[in-house]
């Protein structure tokens, strides 16, 4: 799965944080009392995030305070992409992953298809670099703009609007229910 994503996976030993963007280093030991990180990520020779891996058909919602505790706890010599803790925590299984964004303003698990690729990583990391108050997607979607409802129904001024507080309070899904001829096709 990393492999297909982009990552290229060295054993600690061995690794050699220059042969790709993006490296994944297998059973990284981190300071005292934080462990050893299953897959330690790096970009760009930082670090950016850890996997946790764990065997095929364990359930993943409730292991994420054990990626959590590697987050912190980088050896000295191991450049970080941001200041403090890393930002991105993934648990797997090879058949279900689940990915924290730790920049998120409520950061939660979620399920993903896959491992992001490095580019994406790097990208996510320069965002917060050039905007620190509004890092991420969910950031900005707590600071929209107030809406223009000229030329719009009522209606559908009131369903971007409560789409727009539904983003804003993270909530991960939303339906807009509108009666016939509201205006559903424009909105």
């Amino acid at each position: 799965m990393l492999g297909a994503a982009g990552w290229a996976v060295q054993d600690a030993r061995d690794a050699n944080l220059a042969a790709s963007r993006g490296v994944a280093v297998r059973e990284f030991i981190l300071e005292p009392p934080h462990g050893r990180a299953d897959y330690l990520l790096f970009v760009d020779r930082e670090a950016v995030g850890v996997i946790e891996a764990k065997p095929e058909g364990a359930t993943l919602t409730g292991v994420e305070w054990q990626s959590a505790k590697y987050l912190d706890g980088l050896p000295d010599w191991v450049t970080s992409a941001l200041e403090g803790a890393l930002p991105f925590a993934y648990q797997s299984t090879g058949v279900e992953t689940r990915f924290t964004n730790t920049l998120d303003p409520e950061a939660r698990s979620r399920q993903v298809f896959s491992f992001h690729r490095p580019e994406t990583l790097a990208a996510w990391i320069r965002d917060v670099q050039e905007d620190p108050l509004a890092p991420t997607l969910r950031h900005r979607l707590t600071k929209l703009p107030g809406l223009n409802d000229d030329g719009l129904w009522p209606a559908q001024a009131a369903a971007i609007r409560n789409l727009e507080r539904s983003f804003a309070e993270n909530r991960p899904r939303a339906l807009i229910q509108m009666a016939t001829g509201a205006g559903k096709t424009y909105t």
